[in-house]
């Protein structure tokens, strides 16, 4: 089973949830729409998708699969997501690029002993971010290079929280993802200007209060 980390916010894959090499997945709903922040490597999507029936009301439709970066742990499940929600993917134009040529050294496939399979972007995010709509809620993309060139962050309010999924946070930098050490301290910088009292991070699981966000983002600066 999942976790539910706020009403309307549960995480449902990730290593205690579906399997080891799996990076988190979080789902929030909005009313009668929902999204999903990052799809596995998909080795255990069943599990996955037990987790979100169990929590999410087959009404409520899954209307984008919000992808924070190319990497294989977080994108590998994606094309199984899409055809079993019919949800729309969501990527920076900058990443999108690896993962529709199926580069499996940029998006770190070859890490997990697999290839990348090519996989189509829906919905390319320009530039310095963007706001979606979803129910009656906004949420706001904001590219934040430094991990990979196109990595991003994802920021809404549930209820009175300011909820950050800041996905690879800690990183690592490393030559053949293409990692710009200047570029992910400005990035860390930003994070910490947002001011969420929630952190859902990829790997670390989830951080509450803002003093204990703000010490673990700048924990790696």
């Amino acid at each position: 089973t999942g976790m539910k980390i706020l009403e309307n916010l549960w995480q449902v894959g990730g290593a205690e949830y579906t399997t080891v090499e799996d990076a988190a997945v979080y789902l929030v709903r909005f009313g009668e729409k929902a999204v999903l922040i990052d799809a596995g490597c998909g080795n255990a999507q069943e599990a996955m998708f037990e987790n979100i029936a169990e929590v999410l009301p087959p009404e409520v439709e899954i209307e984008y699969l919000l992808l924070t970066h190319c990497h294989y742990d977080h994108t590998g499940g994606a094309e199984a997501v899409r055809n079993r929600y019919g949800c729309r993917i969501v990527a920076h134009e900058l990443d999108a690029a690896y993962l529709e040529s199926g580069d499996s050294t940029v998006t770190a496939a070859n890490w997990y002993g697999a290839r990348m399979t090519p996989l189509k972007i829906d919905h390319k995010i320009k530039e310095k971010g963007e706001t979606f709509q979803v129910g009656r809620v906004k949420l706001t993309a904001y590219h934040c290079p430094g991990h990979s060139p196109g990595s991003l962050v994802y920021f809404t309010h549930i209820d009175s929280n300011r909820v950050l999924f800041g996905q690879d946070v800690h990183g690592p930098l490393e030559a053949s993802f293409l990692s710009n050490r200047e570029n992910y301290i400005r990035s860390l910088k930003f994070m910490m200007g947002l001011n969420a009292d929630v952190l859902c991070e990829g790997h670390f699981g989830i951080y509450r209060g803002k003093e204990k966000v703000s010490q673990f983002i700048q924990s790696y600066l």
